[in-house]
């Protein structure tokens, strides 16, 4: 059996022959395609292989079209908008992703962009601390719930709103639990964002929540760029002074809101929330590991589609 990964953005050398190591020994092949600059590479590569694994790179339809012997793709990382589900459900492909690997690492990148907005982007001038401060997390999943237990060695108060959650198992963090987003909001002097996106969260961080921030309000954004309405970014900014955002997806709009509002924003180049040597090796391992247990023992635990 083959296994493809494709990359366009390459695991690390000790994640792949690591990689290649698991597959020998369950008696399958590890196909590497790296920093492919044609679609038509993907395509001609995924026509012979049983089982695919993508970091950010789109599996789309026609992907799946050329797909003749793919029964199994595992997106390795959390996030799985990149995977069309629905063409994989039709082809009665597995779509998987690897729930938890990254976490801390994203949740390190989350804590790292307060420190850095709240003392100025480190530019010079009086800044402010975290301790004592109230983080509002959106979203207590496997990253909240790091952020938030960060968040507390830090001396904040941590607020969490995850309507898919029981109270009882996010309070027994320490955690308290609010009704509302609005209430999130009201509350909160920094937000973490952890949603995914989709039909009902993308714009949905938009002027009418953001408004009810307390004075020197930080957005942190390491989820995804269209959970956020970036015109309503914006107006906020253009109306409030000690409004901040910072954001691990560079927005569309961002030359407008650096030139608009310099250091009060912040992006970095290049999504970075797991790209750490431990989460590299760790998503990677998961992934081919979910690969070969679906082929071999049917196992899929992590199922998205």
């Amino acid at each position: 059996m083959k296994i493809l990964v494709a990359t366009e953005k390459p695991f690390a050398k000790t994640a792949t022959d690591e990689m290649k190591s698991i597959a020998q020994i369950a008696g399958c092949q590890l196909v590497l395609l790296e920093k492919y600059t044609d679609v038509a590479q993907f395509y001609a590569t995924v026509e012979e292989v049983e089982g695919l694994i993508v970091r950010s790179d789109k599996v789309t339809k026609d992907v799946i079209a050329n797909a003749k012997n793919l029964k199994i793709v595992v997106r390795a990382g959390a996030g799985f908008d990149n995977l069309n589900l629905a063409a994989c459900t039709q082809k009665g492909i597995v779509a998987m992703n690897t729930p938890g690997q990254n976490s801390n690492a994203v949740a390190e990148l989350a804590i790292g962009m307060m420190i850095f907005m709240a003392r100025n982007t480190f530019a010079g001038g009086t800044g402010s601390e975290l301790k004592g401060k109230t983080l509002g997390i959106q979203a207590y999943g496997n990253v909240g719930r790091l952020v938030g237990l960060l968040a507390k060695a830090f001396g904040m108060n941590v607020l969490a709103f995850d309507p898919f959650l029981k109270k009882e198992d996010i309070e027994k963090d320490g955690v308290a639990v609010v009704e509302s987003l609005e209430e999130l909001y009201k509350k909160s002097n920094f937000i973490s964002l952890h949603i995914p996106a989709n039909e009902k969260t993308k714009k949905s961080i938009n002027y009418d929540l953001l408004k009810l921030m307390p004075k020197g309000a930080f957005l942190v954004n390491t989820a995804r760029k269209e959970v956020v309405n970036e015109e309503d970014i914006v107006k906020i900014m253009s109306e409030r002074e000690d409004f901040n955002y910072a954001t691990d997806i560079a927005p569309d709009n961002l030359a407008v809101l650096t030139e608009k509002f310099g250091n009060r924003v912040f992006a970095t180049p290049k999504k970075m929330g797991a790209e750490t040597a431990e989460a590299n090796i760790n998503a990677g391992l998961a992934a081919v590991n979910q690969v070969i247990g679906y082929l071999k023992d049917g196992i899929d635990k992590f199922r998205v589609n």
